[in-house]
C-alpha cells in the first residue's frame, strides 16, 4: 500500500524522529531542538504553495459528503498538515463542479485535478484512461462516498401524464440516458430482463440530466433513465413519474473517491487529511441530518427532502467510506457492462479492479481520529430511523415499517412506527391547515425510501403497507388479504375518520 510505504520511507528518512522522541520522554533540550528545526521549516516554506484541485459534481447528491459539505464547511482546512514539511506552506485548493464523472477524469489525465469524485462507471473507466493515456500516473481508488447495495438511485421515468407504467410499455418509443453512465448499464440489464430488445425494440439516445429533465417536461422523449438524484428529484418536482428502479436490477452502485498516483505519493497526508474531512461530514450528517439536507439544498439546488431521502436515516444510500466486497463487484461489473457497450476498446481484466484499490489512506484517516475500522461500517450499515413515534409514543421497532413526514417550515423530520399513524397525524395536522413538504414510506419488502404519493399501497383494517412495485402489492394482497389502495383514498378515509371523530366528541 502506497501510504505505508510512505509510512516506512518516512521512519527511515527521520521524519518521524520528533514524534518517536516524544513517546521515548525526551529531555526539554530535545524539545527546543524540534521547535527550532519547524521553525526553519517554516522560514524555508514560507514561499511554497500547494495546489489541491478536487473535481466534484455538486447535483449529483451521492458527491455531496465529499464535495460541498468539506468544500462550504472547510472541513478540509480544519484537517491538512501544518507541521514538518508542510510547516510554513501555503495551501491552495482548487474546486470545481461537473454535471458528470467524464470531464473530471479529462482533467485529471491533463493533471489539472489531483483528486476526483465519480460514479462507479466514470470511475472504471477513469482507471481505464490512466491505464492506457497517462505516462507519468495511475489513478487510484481510495474510498466510497455512498453506495446501494442493489442499485437504488438509479431510476426510470415517463412524464407525469404517460400512460406507461412498465418497461414493457416503453416498446417502439423514444428513452434516453446519459451513455456510459451507471444509469446505461442499469437500463440494459432492465430491459433485458423485460425481454426489450435495446437495438430493435426502443430508440436509445444519450442525454445529460439537465437535457432529460427538460424533454421530459416538453415531450420530446418518452422515458428518462438516469443516475442519483434525478429519478426522484423529477418525480418530487412533479413532472416525472418512476416506473423502474435501479434497485429492481440488483446490480450495486456507488460514488467514489479517486486520486492522482503522484499527488498520493508526494502528499499522502493531505490525502489522509481529505478522507478526514469526509468522515467529519459523514459524522456531521448522521447526527443533524435535516440540518445539513437543508445546506445541501443551498449548495446544489437539490431539494432538501430528496437530499435526506438519500442520506438521511434508512435512506436510499448509505454513507460508508469503505471499501467492501459489494463495493468491489459493483466495479468489477461496471467494467464488464461498459466492455459490453464498446466504451473500453481495449480489453481489461476485471481483476485489475483490486490492484486499483488501495484504502490504506482511508485506513490512516480512521486511526487518527481515533475511530475503529470495523465500527465505521457498522455505524453507516446500521443508520436507520429510530425513536420514538410522534402520534402514540411507542419505540419504532422495524424501520421497514416506519413512516415520517416533513412539515413545512419545520426543521426536523417527524417520526412514526407505522404508516397509519403517520396517516392518522397526517390528518389532523391538515385540519389545522398545515402541510407537509414530503410524506416518506418504505418498501415493506426491501425497506427503501419511497415518496408516498408514488407508492402502492395495500389497506387491510388498519394496517398499511406500502410498496415500490404494484406487482408486489398485488402479491402482498393475495396472499395476506387486503386491496391495493391509492394514498389519496387513503388520506381522504382517514380526513373522513378524524371528522366524524371530531364531530362525536
Amino acid at each position: 500500500m502506497q501510504y505505508n510505504n510512505w509510512l516506512r520511507q518516512s521512519i527511515a528518512s527521520g521524519l518521524l524522529v520528533a514524534s518517536v522522541a516524544i513517546v521515548s520522554g525526551c529531555s526539554s533540550t530535545s524539545g527546543q531542538t524540534s521547535g527550532q528545526t519547524n521553525a526553519s521549516s517554516s522560514s524555508n516554506n514560507s514561499a511554497k504553495v500547494i495546489r489541491i484541485a478536487i473535481g466534484t459534481q455538486d447535483q449529483v447528491i451521492n458527491t455531496a459528503v465529499g464535495g460541498a459539505t468539506v468544500r462550504e464547511l472547510d472541513l478540509l482546512q480544519k484537517h491538512l498538515p501544518k507541521t514538518g514539511k508542510y510547516a510554513g506552506v501555503k495551501y491552495d485548493i482548487q474546486w470545481s463542479s461537473y454535471t458528470s464523472g467524464p470531464p473530471i477524469t479529462n482533467k485529471m489525465l491533463a493533471n489539472q485535478i489531483d483528486i476526483g469524485l465519480m460514479g462507479d462507471f466514470p470511475a472504471t473507466i477513469n482507471l481505464v484512461k490512466f491505464q492506457q493515456e497517462a505516462q507519468d500516473a495511475d489513478s487510484i481508488f481510495i474510498g466510497t462516498l455512498a453506495y446501494s447495495p442493489k442499485g437504488a438511485g438509479n431510476a426510470v421515468v415517463v412524464p407525469k401524464q404517460s400512460s406507461a407504467k412498465s418497461l414493457a410499455d416503453l416498446k417502439g418509443l423514444t428513452v434516453s440516458v446519459p451513455f456510459g453512465s451507471a444509469a446505461h448499464g442499469m437500463l440494459l440489464k432492465a430491459l433485458e430482463q423485460a425481454g426489450i430488445d435495446p437495438d430493435k425494440d426502443v430508440k436509445l439516445i444519450s442525454q445529460t440530466p439537465e437535457v432529460g429533465g427538460s424533454s421530459l417536461r416538453t415531450g420530446q422523449i418518452d422515458a428518462h433513465a438516469n443516475f442519483v438524484p434525478f429519478g426522484e428529484l423529477f418525480t418530487f418536482r412533479g413532472f416525472a413519474r418512476k416506473i423502474f428502479d435501479g434497485a429492481q436490477t440488483e446490480m450495486p452502485t456507488l460514488h467514489g473517491i479517486v486520486v492522482r498516483s503522484d499527488f498520493a505519493k508526494e502528499h499522502p497526508e493531505i490525502v489522509v487529511a481529505y478522507l478526514k474531512a469526509v468522515l467529519e461530514a459523514n459524522q456531521m450528517f448522521r447526527e443533524k441530518p435535516e440540518e445539513l439536507a437543508t445546506k445541501i439544498e443551498q449548495w446544489s439546488g437539490v431539494e432538501k427532502e430528496v437530499v435526506y431521502m438519500f442520506l438521511g436515516p434508512s435512506g436510499l444510500q448509505s454513507l460508508n467510506p469503505t471499501v467492501q466486497a459489494v463495493q468491489v463487484n459493483a466495479l468489477k461489473n461496471s467494467i464488464a457492462m461498459l466492455t459490453k457497450l464498446g466504451r473500453i476498446e481495449k480489453p481489461v481484466n476485471p481483476e485489475e479492479v483490486t490492484k486499483w484499490i488501495d484504502e490504506s489512506y482511508l485506513k490512516q484517516a480512521i486511526s487518527e481520529k481515533s475511530l475503529d475500522y470495523d465500527q465505521v461500517v457498522a455505524t453507516a450499515e446500521n443508520y436507520q430511523i429510530t425513536g420514538k413515534d410522534a402520534l402514540t409514543g411507542e419505540t419504532i421497532q422495524n424501520p421497514k415499517l416506519a413512516a415520517q413526514y416533513w412539515i413545512q417550515g419545520e426543521s426536523t423530520v417527524t417520526n412514526f412506527a407505522s404508516i397509519s399513524n403517520m396517516v392518522k397525524a397526517l390528518a389532523k395536522l391538515q385540519a389545522e391547515g398545515k402541510t407537509a413538504d414530503a410524506i416518506f414510506v418504505h418498501d415493506r419488502n426491501n425497506g427503501w425510501k419511497l415518496f408516498a404519493e408514488n407508492s402502492y399501497f395495500v389497506t387491510k383494517g388498519d394496517e398499511l403497507s406500502a410498496f415500490l412495485l404494484e406487482s408486489d402489492a398485488q402479491k402482498f394482497a393475495a396472499v395476506n388479504g387486503g386491496q391495493i389502495t391509492a394514498f389519496r383514498e387513503i388520506q381522504q378515509m382517514y380526513a373522513r375518520k378524524a371528522m366524524l371523530l371530531g364531530a362525536a366528541r
